[in-house]
């Protein structure tokens, strides 16, 4: 599923992920992505194998040069400096839109945010010097064929979050969730902040099913640019589509 940044020392992976969750009915996510480099410029960091407290410490020093991994915790974090040729041009003022053809799905991010390829992940990007500002989507394989055929919103979204989306070192907390219909397919809609000792991620995140796979959208900012992010973040998780392939 998609993610927020997750704490090293939990070692939380879709495998286990998915192990905890036997309601949900999914196979195992055995796809791994590799670091990739293009133009030859990679800025490749070692994920640290410490507690989240000394991560956030270590946020602190290093300040707005550090990459921080956001999503389920990846051994190597590639920072990807060309713009796939999948990507068109701007698609609104101040946003960039993604189309995977392959995997069938498509969404906007906010210009200026950058690819990172994290083990296990779909699609990730974020803002390098804003490291808790980010998006990514996330599939895993299903025989389900409908998101509500894992239950209601706000226990999907629970379910989610206290098992995936957050290490059990964090106190999480729902704020809102719902169900949208587009264009005949249900998306499950959620709101939520995630608290480590140095900061809060206020987070918002889409799921729904289709093509024989759960796709996770997840995208936030640290809560002390919430005000200034959340409608950029709204705008995200709304544009947030899958077709048929």
């Amino acid at each position: 599923m998609a993610s927020l940044q997750h704490s090293p020392s939990s070692s939380i992976h879709q495998t286990s992920f998915l192990n905890s969750l036997p309601q949900l009915g999914v196979q195992k996510y055995g796809g791994v992505l590799p670091a990739v480099c293009r133009r030859g410029i990679s800025l490749i960091v070692k994920a640290e194998h410490s507690s989240m407290a000394s991560s956030a410490n270590s946020l602190d020093k290093c300040g707005r040069r550090q990459m921080i991994a956001v999503g389920v915790i990846a051994p190597w974090v590639s920072l990807v400096n060309q713009t796939p040729p999948s990507f068109a041009a701007e698609s609104n003022k101040g946003f960039l839109s993604v189309t995977d053809k392959k995997d069938g799905y498509s969404f906007v991010y906010p210009f200026g945010w950058q690819e990172v390829i994290i083990e296990g992940q779909d699609k990730v990007f974020k803002d390098v010097i804003e490291p808790l500002e980010s998006v990514s989507v996330n599939l895993i394989p299903t025989g389900k064929q409908d998101i509500r055929d894992f239950g209601p919103p706000q226990e999907v979204a629970e379910t989610l979050i206290k098992k995936f989306l957050a290490p059990p070192t964090q106190k999480t907390k729902i704020i809102a969730a719902s169900e949208n219909d587009v264009d005949g397919k249900a998306y499950y809609a959620f709101e939520f902040t995630a608290q480590a000792p140095n900061y809060i991620r206020h987070a918002l995140g889409v799921v729904t099913v289709g093509n024989g796979k759960f796709y996770t959208l997840t995208t936030g900012a640290n809560e002390r640019r919430w005000g200034k992010m959340k409608d950029r973040l709204q705008t995200v998780i709304e544009s947030f589509k899958i077709s048929n392939v």
